[in-house]
């Protein structure tokens, strides 16, 4: 199948990418650098000359806290480029996988989230990423939106490598009221090429296993890193960020990915 993916050069895309390659597809990798979503008439062009088979959206406005300052922007990427991509899927009848997040919620559920619940973000980025959602839902009939969270990979900033860069501190101080379970890119990006067998529809692709806190999340990567460092919980209200971060983000998965702590096992096996 020849598959247009957006954001490959990104932290999921740079995994993503060879995965699809080894499932043996054609892929066609654009970033900003080749493809800007936010035009329409680039976008019309591009993929109406390419002849995709799939679209697999990854690009996005992920700076969280930057997007409660620059809201146009964040519009501009997760709203109106994923407009534009869905508008040329349905215009030439192929499927979208359309990655969004568990920030659509607001957190005041104490069980997992279902696909089905109604969203209700709490912050721009949340926001934003709904209307992408809704985008795709208004013009395409052949979808699969998934959301994921707290995800990790080898190749972009993230949580797992900025612990380990402080393992040294004196005190590390980390949130503890904030849940969720943690996502490595490369079982989110099998759970992806594995959604291509399902049926269309809105899927939760996050971690499995126990539900953690970002400070367990911590002393779980120090754990299986053999590291002592003095690790101390602390609250969000000490810890003060622009964007609001739901309290509870925990996504019911389906069982399609794995136990997240496996995953954190394998990931630092690879560092």
């Amino acid at each position: 199948m020849k598959v247009l993916i957006t954001g490959a050069n990104g932290m999921l895309g740079q995994d993503l990418c060879p995965t699809f390659e080894d499932f043996g597809h054609e892929l066609i990798e654009t970033d900003i650098h080749n493809l800007d979503i936010t035009d329409f008439n680039q976008v019309e062009k591009f993929i109406s000359d390419k002849k995709p088979e799939l679209i697999v959206h990854l690009a996005a406005y992920t700076n969280v806290d930057k997007a409660e300052e620059e809201q146009e922007k964040a519009e501009l990427i997760n709203a109106k480029g994923t407009e534009n991509l869905a508008v040329m899927a349905s215009r030439l009848d192929i499927p979208i996988i359309a990655i969004s997040t568990d920030y659509v919620f607001d957190g005041t559920k104490k069980t997992p989230y279902l696909p089905n619940d109604k969203p209700c973000p709490i912050n721009i980025y949340g926001k934003t990423k709904l209307m992408g959602e809704k985008a795709v839902l208004k013009h395409c009939k052949k979808f699969y939106i998934a959301r994921t969270s707290w995800l990790y990979g080898h190749h972009g900033k993230n949580f797992v490598d900025t612990m380990l860069s402080l393992k040294d501190k004196e005190i590390l101080k980390v949130v503890d009221d904030q849940i969720g379970t943690p996502t490595w890119t490369m079982d989110l990006s099998l759970a992806l090429v594995k959604l291509l067998e399902k049926p269309y529809g809105i899927y939760h692709l996050s971690g499995g296993g126990r539900p953690t806190s970002w400070y367990n999340f911590a002393k779980e990567i120090f754990k299986c890193s053999n590291l002592e460092v003095n690790l101390k919980p602390c609250t969000t209200e000490e810890f003060p960020r622009p964007a609001k971060r739901p309290s509870y983000s925990v996504m019911d998965n389906g069982k399609m990915l794995r136990n997240w702590k496996l995953a954190l096992k394998d990931y630092l096996a690879l560092l």
